[in-house]
């Protein structure tokens, strides 16, 4: 049976950076993971073992590290159109890259001292081929609750069926959400970041949900709507249960106080909300190799 290769790509996965910027009253930390894809001409390495193509993972490291001192680290966006351009446009044998960074938050303490915000992850992705680059931002990991205004109700019932009816939940997730830029030119990262998280929050906290797929499109819509020049947003939202304890055991009643937070199994709810003259993804969300 004969066999051919298909798609591949290599890389330096997570590579671990954190930059401190020295001012002269108060200092700022980057704390970033970059992860690099690559595909192109890379055929031989696989086939017969000549890296005459390759350009070497431990390179790609370095890299990081000297673009960030050679060009500074801004937005998470610019500094990965800068990686991802620089390996395509340096090396004839790599047609697309992609550079995905995951940023995290520290609240300042002091002029010197920083704790952990854990507010969630900022994420972006971008993708360039040579001629096209795409951007996709995005938080992962962003918990937030609402303790009322949360219904499931009047869905299926069949023999196995054993979920109650409710029409007073808590609703907690942690989401995750990307959205992707229609233009990655002349873009304030960092404003639109901030505008798009707000909107997802907002829309979180102000819809009276009558099932998580409810919330998810209001999410999604709510950041289409308040940045223009975003193209389509995707979340995941698992959901985290909170069920009430029964307490009659013990003669004591439970007017939705007291709940147990069950880690799974647990519900996943995915969706995607797109502007409805949203331009075409191309590389945005995936990265093949070969031809």
């Amino acid at each position: 049976m004969a066999s051919v290769l298909g798609p591949n790509q290599y890389g330096k996965a997570e590579t671990r950076l954190v930059v401190v910027r020295r001012g002269d009253d108060a200092h700022e930390l980057i704390d970033l993971n970059v992860s690099v894809a690559l595909a192109g001409d890379l055929a031989d390495t696989h086939l017969t073992g000549d890296n005459a193509n390759v350009l070497p993972t431990d390179t790609q490291k370095n890299t990081v590290y000297a673009f960030a001192r050679q060009h500074g680290v801004g937005s998470v966006e610019e500094f990965g159109l800068l990686l991802a351009r620089h390996f395509v446009d340096s090396q004839p044998s790599i047609s697309r890259s992609r550079v995905t960074i995951e940023s995290y938050g520290w609240r300042r303490l002091g002029p010197h001292s920083f704790a952990g915000t854990g507010g969630g992850v900022r994420t972006a992705a971008v993708s360039y081929d040579g001629t096209t680059a795409w951007v996709v931002t995005g938080v992962k990991d962003l918990v937030l609750l609402n303790t009322t205004d949360s219904e499931f109700h009047g869905f299926i019932r069949d023999p196995l069926t054993t979920l109650p009816d409710t029409s007073d939940r808590i609703l907690a997730t942690a989401v995750d959400a990307a959205w992707r830029h229609s233009e990655v030119d002349g873009v304030d990262w960092d404003a639109s970041f901030a505008g798009a998280q707000s909107a997802l929050v907002e829309a979180f906290v102000t819809t009276h949900s009558l099932s998580l797929q409810q919330t998810l499109y209001a999410m999604g819509r709510a950041v289409i709507a308040a940045r223009p020049k975003l193209a389509e947003v995707r979340l995941t939202l698992p959901n985290r249960h909170h069920f009430l304890v029964d307490l009659t055991r013990f003669g004591l009643d439970n007017p939705n106080e007291v709940y147990v937070a069950a880690d799974r199994p647990y519900g996943l709810i995915e969706g995607t909300v797109l502007r409805d003259d949203a331009p075409p993804a191309g590389l945005a969300w995936s990265l093949r190799g070969g031809d």
